[in-house]
């Protein structure tokens, strides 16, 4: 039985075993490898997607409950032209070392944003919880207080 979303707000239709974690479909299906793999058990937060605007782990998240929804991956954030403020403040600030989790991480921070515009140090430790093997958390620190600050300078 095919599966209907969106996707990146495109309409995607899928005929896949229901119970696939939909980060195999967007990556092996559908073709998108900026969501990465790293646990399979949804506690590392490298493959942080959103679900209708929620922060979802996708590795376990099974494609029957994408039905209906809107899905957003780090390729639908923003683009070249547009830079959604993490994006933004993730390149001015240098975040990454190596970068096999930053998709996660800007993807949560988005959602935490969508949610709390002008988050504390608290606020952050407690909503962003992913992992980083690299330890860039500083600088991800400062990226979240400077993507707020982009983010509301745009409103």
């Amino acid at each position: 039985m095919a599966i209907s979303f969106l996707l990146n707000g495109q309409p995607q239709s899928v005929d896949v075993d229901e119970n696939t974690p939909l980060l195999w479909v967007i990556r092996d299906v559908l073709n998108l490898k900026g969501t990465k793999f790293g646990c399979g058990k949804a506690a590392c937060g490298a493959c942080t997607i959103h679900v209708d605007g929620e922060s979802v782990r996708s590795c376990s998240f099974a494609l029957k409950y994408a039905e209906g929804k809107s899905i957003t991956t780090i390729e639908g954030l923003g683009d070249a032209d547009n830079l959604h403020p993490v994006q933004q403040a993730w390149i001015e600030e240098v975040v990454p070392q190596c970068g096999y989790c930053q998709p996660g991480f800007m993807m949560a921070t988005a959602a935490l944003l969508e949610k709390i515009p002008n988050p504390t140090d608290q606020d952050i430790d407690d909503n962003i919880v992913n992992i980083c093997r690299c330890a860039t958390y500083y600088r991800m620190r400062k990226a979240i207080h400077r993507a707020a600050a982009i983010k509301n300078t745009n409103i």
